[in-house]
């Protein structure tokens, strides 16, 4: 990695030969450093050009005429990509919380909460299953992408599949009580086929599957596998037949490799990941998001909710040695992707999990690039986001500092730009 002191600087200069005409229709950045995203060196004093939600091109001076945001005392970088969200889960006592209120009014709370991301320069949500009976979250996306409001780009699953007493059900309910569960549970192939159909019917782009229990439910084990390989076979199956990725939320061992025998894309958290599931997802080309801070956050700042007292007990037990687990993957080049798996609130905290990637043994620069093109490439995306490269989206964020000698700079965003629309700042 080269210092920014001696970046590379680029000699392409657009001011002769773009028409007065397109340049009416131009907004320029001025950044005193661009990290792009994919290329190893930093450029200094660069001019990335916009047309509508487009680079243009990255030049040395901004075309004349076109308006030019200053950001020259600010290091820019592409958008962020936070590929497990759950900006519905607005509380510790999700569980329960999803039947307080209707689903309208977790529409509107999710649009602050997502608008709230992306003022924290998340311009892109994986939403990883979310607190609803039915699809306010996804309804968030459409009208997004309407243009009706303005918000991060939204992918991501509908609910999370569990079994009859796994982690989507709710297992604390008297059983001649009838309470609908924020998860869909499922038993049996056809149950499992049939659950996937409707979350492609409702919109879904991603299928989540429980394989294991959760750490966050209240009476599952993460330790326990809780669909039979055949339930999991046939989701990824059916899946595949529609063109769906799968993402797998697995803690146990078995679980991981499991699901990742059965072609899944992505494991999610990865608690008990041995070296053989590595070798197997190396083998595999598949993504691990391992969501490390909330557990760190848990233990530091803890919860009145009776809901997270199993969570809080199991990550005293366990998150020191995940945290190691997470460090062997680096070492061994898993690829790994940034996810909070927060998303409601505290999104001011998302960021710590990039900082707990160089914590963990990280450059800065290969933890910035797990939250921009590494997460891209995960969604199937990098054709259209996860750097700043012509013909890219315009997602694009400036922050103060350096946060390749202080990645905690990330924490101060100044700017933000999600398809050429600004979000923050200027």
């Amino acid at each position: 990695m080269k210092n920014p002191a001696a970046a590379i600087v680029l000699t392409v200069s657009l001011a002769a030969t773009i028409p007065a005409t397109a340049q009416d229709s131009l907004r320029v950045l001025h950044c005193g450093a661009l990290i792009d995203g994919v290329s190893e060196s930093v450029a200094a004093d660069v001019f990335v050009v916009v047309e509508g939600d487009r680079i243009v091109s990255v030049a040395d001076s901004a075309p004349e005429g076109a308006e030019v945001v200053d950001l020259s005392d600010a290091t820019c970088l592409p958008g962020m990509v936070d590929a497990h969200s759950h900006p519905l889960i607005q509380t510790d006592s999700y569980q329960i919380d999803h039947l307080r209120d209707s689903s309208a009014t977790k529409a509107l709370k999710g649009l602050a909460a997502v608008q709230a991301n992306l003022h924290e320069g998340w311009t892109t949500l994986r939403i990883a299953g979310d607190a609803d009976v039915y699809y306010a979250h996804l309804d968030i996306g459409r009208a997004i992408d309407a243009g009706t409001f303005l918000g991060p780009r939204i992918t991501g699953a509908g609910h999370y599949m569990s079994v009859t007493g796994g982690g989507g059900d709710m297992s604390q309910i008297a059983p001649e009580q009838y309470v609908v569960a924020d998860g869909l549970v499922v038993d049996g192939v056809a149950e499992v086929q049939k659950a996937v159909r409707e979350e492609i019917k409702y919109g879904s782009d991603w299928i989540k599957l429980l394989v294991t229990g959760a750490f966050m439910s209240t009476s599952d084990s993460p330790q326990n596998v809780q669909f039979s390989p055949e339930e999991l076979q046939a989701a990824v199956d059916e899946a595949s037949r529609r063109n769906r990725p799968v993402m797998a939320h697995a803690h146990a061992t078995a679980g991981i490799k499991m699901a990742i025998a059965a072609g899944v894309r992505s494991i999610e958290h990865g608690t008990f990941m041995d070296a053989e599931a590595m070798d197997m997802m190396l083998a595999a080309d598949i993504w691990w998001v391992p969501t490390v801070y909330i557990g760190r956050y848990y233990l530091e700042e803890g919860s009145d909710a009776e809901d997270l007292e199993k969570m809080i007990e199991l990550s005293r037990l366990y998150q020191v040695d995940s945290e190691e687990r997470i460090s062997e993957g680096i070492r061994r080049g898993v690829k790994i992707a940034i996810g909070s798996d927060f998303g409601g609130y505290l999104q001011k905290r998302n960021v710590r999990e990039v900082e707990m990637m160089v914590e963990l043994g990280m450059t800065p620069m290969q933890a910035i690039q797990a939250a921009t093109i590494v997460g891209a490439e995960l969604l199937g995306w990098e054709d259209r986001i996860g750097s700043i490269e012509n013909g890219k989206l315009a997602d694009i964020i400036a922050v103060g500092g350096d946060p390749l000698t202080d990645i905690q700079a990330l924490r101060n965003v100044r700017f933000v730009m999600v398809g050429g629309q600004v979000a923050r700042g200027h």
